[in-house]
């Protein structure tokens, strides 16, 4: 008898403290989420309040930032997101950039396009598609293999184009149904990765300049391997989990885009170092003594979404994630800023605590809409 009543107190005691653990382990996730997304939120208020871009407050800079911008809003719903990126869609009357025939000039539509899903007729979207239909359709200097592009004769000749342009038209022909959008972002898309990317080491040079057996020249690290750009596979992995998104289940093609962000996935994962950053040289780490913010953000917030929609194993990819997470929070200022962004560039170069980007705030804001929905 006595043996029974010890059991059942023990018994009760296990579901008490088990009751009390899983209430602790969620009020700690909640609190953890809203660290993170007022973390999020720190970041855009000091983002908006230097603004800084390239070229024009259209460009491939600003792009990218609200594109971080738009899926931070898109996953935690908090006006403020909103706000911001309908404040930019409406000074700039809605427009791309002015070079048609440059993938970096339509980026800032993808946020247009996110903002016309949030209220019908909030948005006009002609001169996003008399861009495309510009860009994909009419020849160009840039897409005939012209002398001013004899060397690469396809029209995104640079792997950042890949994030650039692809989600933008994605995502417009998700919005209108016109598949021959699609069609051609597939085109175009095959022609740089034929062109780009090196099958042994499942990464992407930046461009022809950093192949081996094509110029005078092979460029290379000081260890002797290839020269591949943290920040340009971060544009293209990034950019796989934007695709995905939006593209059809059902897309001819779609196989071939979730075998592709896999591989890289996996590889990216690899290079991953110990305190949970991306150096800005991936094969070449030791030359750098500190990660690097908008490469790492990129990676997080694609390794995450593959995550949470089941394209990678959640067992094996959590730590890095999470740890990638941490590493990123620690990066950014008391003030919001988000520092160790490498800047403006196409090969590996250093980056401080005080350098900064507005497309590192991007990849920041990416990498916690996705960490926000980590279960």
């Amino acid at each position: 008898m006595k043996n029974k009543q010890i059991r059942k107190i023990i018994h009760t005691t296990v579901i008490l403290l088990s009751f009390f653990y899983g209430v602790k382990t969620q009020a700690q996730k909640q609190v953890d989420n809203s660290n993170i997304e007022q973390a999020m939120i720190k970041a855009l208020e000091w983002q908006e309040a230097h603004p800084i871009f390239a070229l024009a407050p259209t460009d491939w800079t600003n792009g990218a930032y609200y594109i971080g911008v738009t899926r931070a809003h898109q996953t935690t719903k908090n006006p403020i997101f909103l706000a911001a990126l309908k404040t930019m869609g409406y000074t700039n009357d809605w427009k791309p950039l002015y070079r048609t025939h440059h993938a970096d000039d339509i980026a800032i539509s993808y946020t247009y396009l996110y903002a016309n899903s949030t209220r019908k007729n909030l948005v006009d979207l002609a001169p996003t598609k008399e861009f495309l239909d510009t860009h994909l359709f009419e020849p160009n200097e840039w897409n005939n293999g012209s002398e001013k592009n004899a060397e690469q004769k396809i029209l995104w000749w640079w792997c950042d184009a890949l994030f650039m342009a692809p989600p933008v038209i994605t995502l417009y022909t998700k919005q209108t149904g016109e598949q021959k959008y699609l069609d051609a972002m597939h085109k175009y898309y095959m022609e740089t990765y034929n062109l780009l990317y090196d099958k042994e080491e499942q990464l992407f040079a930046r461009d022809t300049r950093y192949q081996w057996g094509v110029n005078k020249k092979d460029l290379k690290e000081p260890n002797g391997k290839k020269i591949f750009w943290a920040r340009g596979n971060g544009w293209v992995l990034g950019g796989l989990a934007l695709i995905l998104s939006d593209m059809p289940e059902d897309y001819e093609h779609r196989n071939f885009y979730v075998n592709l962000y896999k591989k890289m996935a996996a590889r990216i994962k690899g290079l991953q170092q110990e305190d949970g950053l991306w150096r800005t040289s991936l094969l070449s780490p030791e030359s750098f003594n500190h990660g690097e913010v908008s490469a790492s953000g990129f990676y997080t917030f694609a390794l995450t979404w593959g995550i949470n929609n089941g394209l990678l194993n959640k067992a094996e990819y959590t730590p890095a994630v999470t740890k990638a997470w941490q590493a990123l929070a620690a990066c950014q200022h008391e003030n919001g800023m988000v520092g160790w962004v490498q800047d403006i560039g196409a090969d590996p170069q250093p980056a401080t605590a005080d350098s900064w980007q507005n497309y590192g705030t991007g990849a920041f804001l990416l990498a916690g809409s996705e960490i926000l929905k980590l279960k």
